[in-house]
């Protein structure tokens, strides 16, 4: 093979995977909003479990290490992108929070706010 033709390949080896991850890389993220609403789901299991055992959800303040020590849940989650899950009771209503990918409140897109408020 002459150097050129190296060249050409190498190139069309990097054209085709570009065009790979222009396609993969979207979907990626959209696959951890996913896996973040499945496990939202899930910690939410987790608190009816809680409230059938005790008669109430945890306060804020215990949070979710409450589910822990009750034997609800055997570790707390993280994130599909490393953060911690909020929790909040609101006068008796717990809410889960994942603040997506910038790990911040609010966003749009990838950044934006998973809750159970909007899982149900």
């Amino acid at each position: 093979m002459t150097l050129i033709e190296v060249i050409v390949v190498i190139t069309i080896i990097a054209i085709l995977t570009a065009l790979v991850a222009v396609a993969v890389i979207p979907q990626l993220e959209d696959s951890k909003r996913e896996a973040a609403k499945i496990e939202i789901s899930s910690i939410m299991n987790a608190l009816k479990i809680y409230y059938a055992k005790k008669g109430n959800y945890p306060d804020t303040a215990a949070g979710l290490q409450a589910l822990v020590a009750a034997r609800a849940l055997e570790k707390i989650p993280m994130d599909p992108w490393n953060n911690p899950y909020v929790y909040i009771n609101e006068g008796g209503n717990p809410v889960i929070i994942s603040y997506g990918k910038d790990g911040a409140p609010g966003g749009q897109g990838d950044n934006a706010d998973i809750s159970s408020k909007e899982l149900k």
